[in-house]
């Protein structure tokens, strides 16, 4: 049994035992586990509810885990709830005579999973063994596909982006969230005057999150680069329509981008993006021209004909997928991605917007290690050192570090 965790609102986690896990066999599962108490009605008792078998569930998640388990007939190995963010999960292992493959498909497609993932293990990933790894005392960094996916823990055995800043150009951000508080350097709202919104924004906290997540603060998760700074634009707004995404115009975005060159941000994050613009298209190349890193979400269609993608010299970033990326884009993780979410909370979010704060995180990584990099050579870098995970090519951080340094220094 693991003691729990106030700091992360993990609870007692029962395994059978550490050596039953298989990563190459095993699944993660996580279902909706809502605390609150069962409303009784007239003539009703709680009589009949016997303590649910699954520490830290409530009525609903065990009912649909008994479910789930007479549906697909797996055998559980281990389970632990998330209260931060309202999940149960277990770890599993697939019926005799059914692949983990088809398994996942299975449980991805049913209603009453919220996440089914593989049980990912650091040896698999990396060139050196998974004791070699940076172990983090941040509870939730076994959810965190990104960072997993990408071997990020062993890349930070030589860099974590120190004396590196970047740029996110966004929505506002939770300044006061635990997990950024020390990383954000300076905040700029392009807006309008509104603290009070700046802090609600959720998309802006979001990519932060991604970055530079403080590591070993006993809080939530861990970002690709933890030791970089950032400095926050707030060029985007949500619209006071319910479910509207946010919105960015000509006039916020350049603003914001002169802003940033007059600063020595080395990395400018750019999860948005609209049709050309003249104005914009001109700042963006003096950007680059002196020599900064911009990095940049392409939309779901793949489209490239607009700011800030269609811009030469700005990397370009997709989720990762099946089919293969357009010539000289990279592929990063964004789908069910665990990030910062105002109110210092933590939740899954998915979309080109969480794959591109990937890269950034990983440009500071190298930057760090050789600050003479320019955006052609991170690139490049990052292609050719990316690697098959879960079946699809993407970027590996501590591919893109382990070749760095065995570059020669002359030739960096």
């Amino acid at each position: 049994m693991v003691t729990p965790d106030n700091h992360a609102g993990l609870g007692r986690m029962a395994v059978a035992s550490a050596s039953a896990m298989d990563s190459q066999r095993d699944i993660i599962l996580a279902v909706a586990n809502p605390l609150e108490p069962p409303p009784i009605h007239a003539g009703s008792s709680l009589l009949g509810y016997a303590p649910s078998r699954y520490y830290g569930a409530g009525q609903h998640a065990a009912s649909t885990l008994a479910a789930l388990k007479k549906s697909y007939a797996f055998s559980e190995v281990a389970g632990w709830p998330i209260k931060t963010l309202d999940l149960y999960c277990i770890v599993l292992q697939p019926p005799p005579g059914t692949s983990r493959d088809s398994l996942l498909k299975a449980l991805a497609g049913d209603r009453r999973v919220q996440l089914a993932q593989p049980l990912h293990d650091y040896a698999v990933y990396g060139k050196r063994s998974a004791e070699a790894a940076h172990h983090y005392n941040d509870p939730y960094v076994r959810l965190q596909r990104g960072f997993l996916e990408t071997d990020t823990a062993l890349a930070h055995d030589f860099s974590q982006g120190s004396g590196i800043r970047i740029a996110v150009v966004d929505t506002g951000v939770d300044l006061t969230h635990p997990d950024l508080r020390g990383r954000i350097h300076d905040a700029h709202n392009l807006v309008d005057d509104d603290a009070a919104a700046f802090d609600r924004d959720s998309h802006g906290t979001e990519v932060a999150g991604i970055i530079a997540a403080d590591g070993d603060n006993h809080q939530g998760i861990v970002g690709i680069a933890p030791e970089a700074t950032l400095s926050v634009y707030k060029a985007c707004w949500y619209p006071q329509v319910p479910n509207a995404g946010a919105r960015c115009n000509s006039f916020t975005l350049a603003k914001a981008l002169a802003t940033i060159i007059d600063t020595d941000a080395r990395i400018i994050n750019l999860s948005l993006g609209g049709p050309a613009d003249p104005l914009l298209n001109l700042l963006l190349v003096q950007i680059l021209e002196q020599g900064r890193i911009v990095v940049a979400a392409i939309p779901p269609e793949g489209n490239v004909d607009g700011f800030p993608d269609n811009t030469p010299g700005v990397i370009l970033v997709r989720v990762s997928g099946m089919s293969a990326a357009p010539p000289g884009v990279l592929s990063a993780p964004g789908d069910d991605i665990l990030t910062t979410q105002p109110g210092g909370g933590y939740d899954f979010t998915s979309g080109p917007s969480m794959a591109a704060p990937h890269v950034s995180g990983m440009a500071a990584l190298l930057l760090s290690i050789a600050p003479g990099l320019d955006a052609r050579a991170i690139r490049d870098l990052l292609l050719r050192s990316s690697k098959v995970s879960d079946g699809v090519l993407q970027v590996n951080a501590a591919s893109a570090v382990t070749e760095l340094r065995d570059t020669p220094k002359a030739t960096r």
